[in-house]
This record gives structure tokens, C-alpha cells and sequence, in this order.
């Protein structure tokens, strides 16, 4: 189960988050945007299960009710939240309903297939998915953001999450709060005299670090339940 759900998890996270373009997801209601969606979210689930099952176009029609069902509603955090809490339960659903998806698959001969999506589908919804999600939390304070680099924040959001992950693991979790310690004061002079600003920036920074958290958390139980991979821990 755990092997299918890990090969899921990493075709939803491709669809959603690095195969979605923008203009896609502004224009959900469109028939052809949402098929053309739903293709990608199938195609994926079949490159990653290596099956062909019939339940996997299941799963892109039950994908393509949920976004349709979101696209009616106010675009924020809380509804983005919700969005991928009822993907990942669809996909937990299928893998205990259709749990020899992936051993009957391409890549049954494979052990370390499954361990490897687990881990590229948690670096993905670390990352790229942890950015939209923190740019959708902090849409309604943008006035307040500090000036700097043409998307700069973003960039600096990308790598703080992915050095968080990496961090726990390797066992290295004590290390965000180094991270987090540089990053303020690098901040400092930014921030000292605006209180505005301050609040802008360590919302954005706890947010940031709780999503990495989360995601490197969720990553870490499913590879317990894998093949190791053989990531070291650097615990001292």
C-alpha cells in the first residue's frame, strides 16, 4: 500500500505543482483547461504506478470533481488547504483500495523506485508546493512586503524549505534553527524600525518552516515503511 501511495503522491505533486501552469489554474471552469488537467493528472499516475489500471482514470475524474469544486470558491489558503487534504485522502483511498497497483506495475522489478518518488514527492510539495501555499497565506499582506530582488522572496522561500528538509533527513533537525537565526539577522536592518514589516517577515518565515516541517515529517513516515534508500544520518 505504502509503495502505491508513494507512487500516487508523486504523479499528484507533478501534476498539480510542476506540470499546472498558472493560466491553467486560473481557468479551471474551462472544459478544455480541465480535461487537458485531468489528462496530466492521469498520465502521471500511470508513469509513476506503471499501470495502466482502469482506476486510475478513477482517480483523475474524482481529481477533476475536487478542483472543479474548488474553483468556486474564494481563492485563499484556507480553500487550497482543503483542496489537497481531499487529494491526498483520494490517493490514500486508492492505494489501501488498490494497494498492488504499483507491485504489478513497470517498476515491480524495482525496490527502490518507490522510496525514490517518496522522496521526490516530498522535496516537490516542500518546495514548489510549500511557495504557493505561503504565497496564497501572505497575498493579503503584500502591501507590507519589503522591497527587493525581483522575485527574491520567492527564490530564498525555495531554498529555506529545501534546506529544511534536507536537515531532518539527515538528522540534522537542530540546523533550522541556525537557519532560522541567520536568516533574522540578515533581516534585521529590514525590519527594526517597521513593525509592519517585521510581522511580514516572521509570518512568512514560521509559515515557510512549518510547511517544510510538515512535508520532511510526511516524507520520513512513508520512507520508515519503504526500502531504505540509504540517506546518512548526521546526527553527532
Amino acid at each position: 500500500m505504502t509503495a502505491t501511495f508513494a507512487a500516487l503522491f508523486l504523479a499528484h505533486v507533478l501534476a498539480d505543482f510542476v506540470l499546472q501552469p498558472d493560466r491553467m489554474v486560473a481557468a479551471k471552469q474551462h472544459p478544455g483547461w480541465l480535461f487537458l488537467h485531468g489528462a496530466t493528472v492521469w498520465g502521471t499516475a500511470v508513469m509513476a504506478t506503471g499501470s495502466a489500471s482502469a482506476w486510475l482514470l478513477v482517480l483523475a475524474a474524482v481529481h477533476l470533481a475536487i478542483d472543479l469544486g474548488k474553483s468556486f470558491a474564494p481563492r485563499g489558503a484556507g480553500a487550497f488547504l482543503a483542496d489537497q487534504g481531499l487529494h491526498l485522502a483520494t490517493l490514500a483511498a486508492l492505494a489501501s483500495w488498490q494497494p498492488g497497483l504499483m507491485a504489478a506495475g513497470l517498476w515491480a522489478g524495482a525496490p527502490l523506485a518507490a522510496p525514490v518518488m517518496a522522496l521526490g514527492a516530498g522535496l516537490i510539495l516542500a518546495t514548489t508546493a510549500g511557495g504557493y501555499m505561503i504565497g496564497l497565506l501572505m497575498a493579503p499582506f503584500a502591501p507590507h512586503a519589503p522591497e527587493g530582488l525581483p522575485r527574491g522572496g520567492r527564490l530564498i522561500g525555495l531554498l529555506e524549505r529545501g534546506l529544511i528538509f534536507v536537515l531532518i533527513l539527515t538528522g540534522q533537525a537542530a540546523g533550522i534553527g541556525f537557519l532560522i537565526a541567520a536568516k533574522s539577522v540578515l533581516r534585521f536592518s529590514d525590519t527594526k524600525d517597521d513593525r509592519k514589516i517585521s510581522e511580514y517577515v516572521i509570518i512568512g518565515t514560521l509559515a515557510s518552516v512549518a510547511w517544510a516541517i510538515f512535508a520532511a515529517g510526511l516524507t520520513q513516515f512513508l520512507l520508515n515503511r519503504l526500502p531504505p534508500l540509504g540517506i546518512p544520518d548526521l546526527t553527532p
